[in-house]
């Protein structure tokens, strides 16, 4: 659900862009989507195109979608290097967002409330801007304590919450499906334990890709 400020945004942004509508019928733009992230969106470890961006390209393609994702992935990122590059990352002709984050936070042991404080930045520059956006939540394992972990799990659907904003709950959800059982849930990762393999990428977009074609419906 798109709140009163962000289509106020959004339409102020495409003041300029009108809609061609000759013979009864309209000209539709390609939407273009930022991939904002880190090693996970960039696809550390695998070839061109077997990571996320490009695996989600072409499942989009392969439903039809007119849409141009664009890797802004970048290796070992955390939440304040995806803040101090949001801004670069929105261009003019960038109309919706996916921000997967924190995962380079949480192994660090960053606190909580810092990685939160960088995720509103983020949130808030895409909502200045006018795009929509989908945010991707990462689980905290339990190394750090209980407390910890419900922090950091917290952060993604609070800020949802605040931002009116679709949360996509894991990131991995898919793999865990597809999985089936802990016990197989390395046959989807490289041998470091923390990057999908290209099957593991596979079964992320599957899970993923429905709520990124949903997102494609909140792009005035």
């Amino acid at each position: 659900m798109l709140s009163l400020g962000y289509g106020a945004a959004r339409r102020m942004r495409n003041l300029s862009i009108g809609v061609l509508a000759l013979a009864g019928s309209a000209h539709a733009e390609t939407v273009t989507i930022a991939a904002l992230g880190d090693s996970l969106t960039a696809g550390y470890g695998l070839a061109q195109d077997e990571g996320f961006v490009p695996q989600l390209q072409a499942w989009l393609d392969d439903q039809g979608a007119d849409v141009k994702v664009l890797n802004a992935g970048v290796s070992g990122d955390t939440t304040a290097g995806g803040l101090s590059r949001v801004a670069w990352t929105l261009t003019d002709d960038v109309d919706a967002m996916i921000v997967t984050l924190g995962g380079n936070d949480y192994l660090r042991g960053l606190d909580p409330a810092v990685s939160r404080a960088n995720l509103d930045g983020i949130l808030a520059a895409g909502r200045d801007a006018g795009v929509a956006m989908l945010l991707v939540g990462l689980k905290a394992g339990g190394n750090y304590g209980p407390a910890y972990k419900e922090a950091f799990d917290a952060n993604y659907a609070d800020l949802a919450t605040d931002y009116d904003i679709p949360l996509y709950d894991g990131f991995f959800d898919g793999i865990r499906a597809a999985a089936g059982s802990q016990d197989q849930f390395g046959a989807y990762m490289q041998p470091d334990g923390i990057h999908p393999n290209k099957e593991g990428v596979a079964a992320i977009v599957a899970a993923l890709g429905p709520s990124v074609l949903a997102l494609l419906d909140g792009v005035d």
